[in-house]
């Protein structure tokens, strides 16, 4: 598990890979910018191709592999559908329904584990929970629809507030989703009583929806119900479903697909079925969006959160035991995407153990000390990964993060962040989080480097690239030079997002270096009217004000500014922003 995602290596012609698990896709797929990096010949016979998810529709093409090596057998020309955009990290794609429903598949995330199963003799009644039917422990059981090419995916049926809904079991969501059309008729909008804004989803097409947590009164699926049920839900279109059930809810279950029966099964783990900590931020407003220098300090949930006691949960005796490190680890995984911090350390302390020489297990380890508060055991961590692997760009950004977010001597952050560069592929989706690390180091100029990498090796349609050409003409504003190709850059990020907050803040800044006062006024005055309250978008405004004249009207944004944020005029003036 990384986070909330299934991830599972392949080869494809040749190359280690790493896709998401994702039983929603209804084809395996791998990203644009992944084509050339896994040598894929495009197919230019299929044209007009098009795929829909909850983003809306996006245009497509076909590519083929030579070869494509998956659970320990090698097939031969294997297409994947190109389509989607960077996820992040280093998948290259999803692995879909053309290869899950070679057989039946049991789903046991919080193992770490996705079994293909082939069943022998089994009559149509057989029980095929056999690890419930084994310890006579009770189980539910859901009749699945029937799979077809055009729709191959599990479909089931779910009760709300004792209405019957129609559900999709999508591994690839890491939240289950109800449509808002469905939480309307269990009588729950977003303007509802107790409704708390929920983030934002996005998947397959370019659309960005908003989402919300209600409390509903029931939701009831097999035998298992949930009285008083908080459930998230957004303005999406499922496809003629009406709730995405994620890989939150398949963590805290033990799930088995019986195409062959067309039934599922599972039982419970323990814990929250639902994970409604987590807010997604919109791609357009991710680290680096123009919101200030100090802004990409904190990130990759490294000492981010209050600190809770290390290594004392314990693991629910119903999941198998892990008998290797790779097994101790994978559960600890699991365990940390399930915000189990006492039970994720103590499996991954034992992974440590059994396999020493291994680095990941101690990156691993460290992101789960980060993430509960113990930032000097994470650094201790990250260290001795990057000791035993010095390349390891995984430790290295993870501890040139923690540096920034500790505030450490700058030197410590730029030396890690240097060696990741020399590591990475020009492609790598990690460039975006090492660019907005170099300008929290106050290394803007070498920010705009990585941000040019992305850009130039991603398509333009790429859901991320309209962060992407902010957070450069940001780096660009900051440097004080090329400012009209920040200009451009701005002006292309608004024309793909327009009225993004981050957006207009940094072409007014970029407005501000060229003594373009009118217009950075402008900008700033409807970037605090979309984010009020932005010390940036503020002191940017004050200081265009001062050089129009408007001494008291600058002068009370410059405090009010101050007043968010009493280190913004040292930052600014660091950049000779005075």
């Amino acid at each position: 598990m990384t986070g909330l995602a299934p991830v599972v290596h392949a080869q494809v012609n040749g190359v280690d890979a790493l896709f998401v698990a994702d039983s929603g896709a209804f084809f395996s797929s791998v990203t644009p910018a992944a084509v050339e990096e896994l040598h894929l010949r495009l197919d230019p016979s299929i044209q007009g191709l098009s795929v829909e998810g909850v983003g809306g529709r996006e245009l497509a093409a076909v590519a083929r592999a030579r070869t494509f090596t998956f659970v320990g057998k090698t097939f031969e020309n294997v297409d994947f559908v190109v389509v989607g955009s960077s996820s992040g990290g280093r998948v290259v794609g999803l692995i879909g329904q053309n290869v899950f429903h070679i057989a039946d598949v049991e789903y046991d995330l919080a193992n770490g584990v996705i079994r293909i199963v082939q069943p022998r003799d089994c009559r149509k009644d057989t029980p095929l929970a056999y690890w419930a039917a084994e310890a006579h422990e009770p189980y539910s059981v859901v009749d699945i629809e029937s799979a077809t090419l055009r729709e191959p995916h599990t479909k089931g049926v779910a009760y709300l507030n004792g209405a019957k809904i129609r559900v999709i079991f999508d591994t690839g969501a890491g939240l289950s989703l109800l449509t808002l059309d469905a939480a309307k008729r269990a009588g729950i909008t977003p303007a509802s009583e107790g409704v708390i804004a929920g983030g934002s989803s996005w998947g397959i097409g370019h659309r960005v929806a908003k989402t919300w947590i209600a409390r509903f009164g029931s939701f009831k699926i097999g035998d298992e119900e949930i009285l008083h049920a908080q459930l998230r839900f957004g303005d999406v279109s499922l496809l003629g479903a009406d709730m995405l059930i994620g890989a939150d809810f398949f963590l805290s279950h033990r799930i088995y697909v019986a195409s062959s029966q067309r039934r599922l099964y599972f039982t419970y783990n323990g814990g929250p079925v639902f994970d409604l900590a987590q807010t997604r931020t919109p791609p357009a407003e991710s680290p680096g969006d123009g919101t200030g220098p100090g802004s990409a300090s904190a990130g990759d949930g490294v000492g981010a959160s209050a600190a809770t006691e290390p290594g004392h949960a314990e693991v629910s005796t119903r999941l198998d035991l892990p008998t290797d490190a790779a097994g101790f680890a994978r559960r600890g995984a699991a365990s940390a995407a399930r915000h189990d911090y006492g039970a994720a350390i103590k499996d991954l302390t034992r992974a440590c153990e059994l396999s020493p020489a291994e680095s990941s297990f101690f990156y691993q380890r460290g992101m789960v000390y980060g993430q509960s508060g113990h930032a000097d055991l994470a650094l201790a961590d990250f260290d001795h990964a990057i000791r035993l692997k010095p390349d390891d760009v995984d430790a290295l950004v993870a501890r040139a993060s923690l540096h920034a977010g500790r505030h450490d001597p700058p030197a410590l952050t730029v030396a890690d962040l240097d060696a990741a560069d020399r590591a990475l592929a020009q492609e790598a989706d990690v460039r975006m989080r090492i660019g907005s690390l170099y300008i929290a180091a106050e290394q803007p100029a070498a920010a705009v480097v990585q941000y040019s990498k992305w850009i130039d090796s991603h398509p333009r349609d790429d859901l991320h690239m309209a962060a992407a050409l902010n957070a450069r003409c940001w780096g660009r504003a900051l440097v004080g030079q090329a400012l009209d190709l920040a200009l451009a850059d701005c002006n292309a990020a608004l024309r793909m997002r327009p009225n993004t907050a981050a957006f207009l803040n940094s072409r007014g800044c970029v407005y501000l270096r060229q003594s373009n006062y009118d217009k950075a006024i402008a900008d700033y005055d409807a970037a605090l009217h979309l984010r009020p309250n932005t010390a940036w978008s503020l002191y940017g405004r004050g200081l265009a004000r001062l050089h129009k004249g408007m001494r008291s009207e600058g002068q009370a944004d410059l405090d009010a500014a101050i007043a968010l944020e009493p280190g913004i005029a040292e930052e600014a003036r660091t950049y000779g922003i005075t």
